[in-house]
């Protein structure tokens, strides 16, 4: 653990900004510029090779993404990373419904540019997608891209699709498209299905599907249908439950043409 006014590599602590299972990300500043940044910085105990693999990723594949709403990285050691600082928090934490749908309004747009540059986001969720402290200046941010992949990384190979580079794909369950599971590689349109699910949970509280079980999730984005939210929530039109249903296609190609098509029609079929 650091502590307020401890140096690190070139940075000062000022503040623990959370604690998660592999490192701490503290409020930091340049000790020359003054910038303050998010510094994450790996527990001595988690740097193991494939975590420290997995940081790298996130740092190389976002420093190829410039985008207003991709979180901007500013330097990096083999255990640490230092990024733009989002002190609002996730996108759950803004108390309006029409800034949680703005915000992923701007996601929309940073993803649809990761897929054009050949580039699969992989673990799309509310925790992934920090605010400014003012989100009406500074806007929503896609972070974390330790799970991406670039599509380049896949090949065809005795019928089936492996990686190049034998990185597993790695994904959170309440948010996974049903095709990852039977082996399919990640695609635009499996980023699209956790967009869908990250668009039910921020308008309803709730991702789509519950289960307590990891078998019975995943049973779950494999077999059924999106719930009908409308008839939980009196206030949703209908339209939500058909834009959900086809965001959440269990075929892939059934689903909509971007993640920006997407937003643009949950932002539609949310107000009556």
């Amino acid at each position: 653990m650091l502590d307020a006014g401890d140096r690190f590599e070139g940075y000062v602590i000022d503040d623990v900004l959370g604690r998660g299972g592999s490192a701490t990300v503290y409020r930091a500043r340049e000790v020359d510029g003054g910038r303050a940044v998010a510094l994450k910085v790996v527990y001595p105990h988690r740097r193991s090779r494939t975590y420290l693999d997995r940081l790298r990723r996130e740092y190389e594949f976002a420093v190829q993404l410039p985008h207003r709403h991709i979180v901007t990285m500013y330097g990096a050691g083999p255990e640490w990373l230092a990024m733009e600082l989002l002190a609002g928090g996730p996108v759950t934490n803004l108390s309006r419904l029409a800034d949680r749908l703005t915000a992923l309004v701007q996601v929309a747009d940073a993803l649809d540019f990761c897929h054009q540059q050949g580039i699969v986001h992989c673990d799309v969720k509310p925790t992934n997608i920090l605010t400014g402290a003012d989100f009406a200046t500074s806007g929503a941010a896609l972070t974390d891209f330790g799970a991406a992949h670039a599509v380049s990384e896949f090949i065809q190979s005795e019928g089936r699709t492996v990686s190049r580079r034998h990185v597993p794909v790695e994904a959170s369950l309440p948010y996974t498209a049903p095709e990852l599971f039977g082996g399919r590689p990640p695609s635009a349109a499996s980023d699209e299905y956790a967009l869908a699910c990250t668009a039910a949970e921020v308008v309803t509280g709730s991702p789509p599907f519950t289960a307590v079980t990891q078998m019975a999730l995943v049973d779950q984005h494999l077999h059924w249908p999106p719930p009908a939210f409308s008839q939980q929530f009196d206030w949703l039109p209908r339209a939500f439950d058909s834009v959900l249903a086809r965001g959440m296609a269990k075929d892939p190609d059934a689903r909509y043409g971007s993640c920006a098509a997407l937003m643009s029609a949950v932002v539609t079929g949310t107000v009556r």
